[in-house]
């Protein structure tokens, strides 16, 4: 078992980390928004990759297979896709109702105009 191995467990961390630092770092909530997909991405990938056996089949019972991938990953990472996408979309209008309403998508302008108007008048 070698490092190169694992590829997809350390394309998964660099991703994971990568995402976490911009969902943490960045201000602008566009940006925070694509951070937390890339993010998701990784997490897909964390699932995905132990899902599929090399030299497994799909799960068709036939006397010429003997290994069968589960396609129980592959099901439930499409779900979470849709779900991700559902999650960005609803973000990303937030993003567009927060600039309506404070003129900015960047936190700090946001946080300093709630503080000289905590009325919100």
């Amino acid at each position: 078992m070698s490092v190169a191995s694992h590829y997809s467990y350390w394309i998964t961390v660099l991703l994971m980390t990568a995402g976490l630092y911009i969902v943490i770092a960045r201000g602008n909530l566009v940006k925070k928004l694509i951070g937390l997909a890339i993010f998701q991405t990784s997490v897909y990938l964390l699932y995905i990759a132990p899902g599929k056996l090399i030299g497994g089949t799909a799960p068709i019972v036939a006397e010429a297979f003997k290994l069968y991938s589960n396609p129980l990953p592959h099901v439930l990472i499409l779900t979470a896709i849709v779900v991700g996408v559902a999650t960005l979309a609803l973000g990303l209008a937030i993003t567009v109702r927060v600039r309506e309403t404070y003129g900015s998508i960047e936190e700090d302008e946001i946080l300093a105009a709630d503080r000289d108007d905590p009325d919100g008048a």
